[in-house]
């Protein structure tokens, strides 16, 4: 009789620990679906700010077209890119002809003086710092996802209910290389 009562206090404790493991894998999978749709609100200003950024740049290098339509070329794109790595590859390519675009800005002094610009400079920089965070945020839950996905015994919870490993966001490669100061 009390063999039957330890069978049953076994399978009892199997159900609530796979419960446990596959309630907490959906919740990480929300807060990583969350913390997706917070990086393409930031995205969406971010690419909203541009079309006025390149407006206003264009007034004062008429002669910068190709940099210019380089720019709005990269931001459609990534605006049109579907799916989480095809967004970051997209918006890769968008940062680094971003960065053409100020330093077509630098040969400009009455540009880089230009109050509409230097606003909308610290709107891009502000909207920067805070896509850094949401990406950071992204990364530390699929961190948590990943790792319940992999360990044993969870994965075979995880296998059960079909979770499967996601990408984390990296940074572009021009990013990681060191950067050299000359004086």
């Amino acid at each position: 009789m009390s063999i039957i009562w330890i069978i049953i206090a076994l399978v009892v404790i199997v159900v609530l620990y796979a419960i446990s493991v596959y309630n907490r894998l959906v919740r990480l999978r929300n807060q990583g679906e969350e913390a997706e749709a917070a990086i393409d609100a930031h995205l969406k200003q971010r690419y909203d700010l541009v079309p006025n950024l390149v407006e206003t740049v264009k007034g004062y290098a008429q002669h910068e077209q190709k940099t210019l339509t380089a720019v709005i070329e990269a931001r459609n794109m990534a605006v049109n890119a579907t799916g989480l790595e095809a967004r970051d590859a997209a918006d890769k390519t968008f940062a680094s002809t971003l960065k053409t675009l100020f330093a077509v800005a630098e040969a400009y002094p009455d540009l880089k003086a230009n109050k509409g610009f230097l606003d909308l400079q610290t709107q891009l920089q502000k909207i920067e710092a805070e896509l850094l965070n949401a990406r950071k945020y992204y990364n530390a839950i699929i961190k948590q996802f990943n790792t319940v996905i992999e360990i044993f015994p969870s994965s075979v919870i995880a296998g059960m209910g079909h979770f499967t490993k996601k990408p984390y966001l990296t940074i572009e490669a021009e990013a990681r290389e060191r950067v050299q100061v000359k004086f």
